[in-house]
């Protein structure tokens, strides 16, 4: 799987991330704390914990759906989640280079196109 080979560079690959998000989406910038040490390791760890366990998805439900929740509560729009996915394709095929094939972009794609609509579902704008 191909996110095995991002864990051995986890902080790089969360440093790429929020760098990226960053700079396409500027104005959440302000939702995210100055010192974002801590978010990183959130941010790989709930990664890590999704993709460990996509083969048994009912399972995650209730805890995506949670922090889809939390992070409404925090302001965050149905809309955020466009640059956030672009972000993280783009981090992923900065950390695997030629493994980022146009299968595991698919996959990815997919993945977190589910993911997030989780989050959002019954959200309304």
């Amino acid at each position: 799987m191909s996110f095995k080979k991002v864990m051995p560079i986890a902080g790089t690959a969360a440093d790429l991330f929020y760098g990226r998000l960053f700079e396409i989406a500027p104005e959440v910038r302000s939702m995210f704390p100055q010192d974002m040490k801590e978010q990183k390791i959130k941010l790989m760890s709930m990664l890590g914990t999704a993709v460990t366990n996509l083969h048994e998805l009912e399972t995650i439900l209730p805890a995506v759906k949670a922090l889809g929740d939390r992070h409404k509560g925090c302001g965050v729009t149905a809309a955020h989640y466009a640059p956030v996915g672009a972000a993280l394709l783009w981090t992923l095929e900065k950390g695997l280079g030629a493994d980022f094939t146009p299968e595991v972009k698919v996959a990815w794609t997919e993945t977190y196109m589910a993911l997030a609509g989780v989050m959002t579902t019954e959200w309304s704008y």
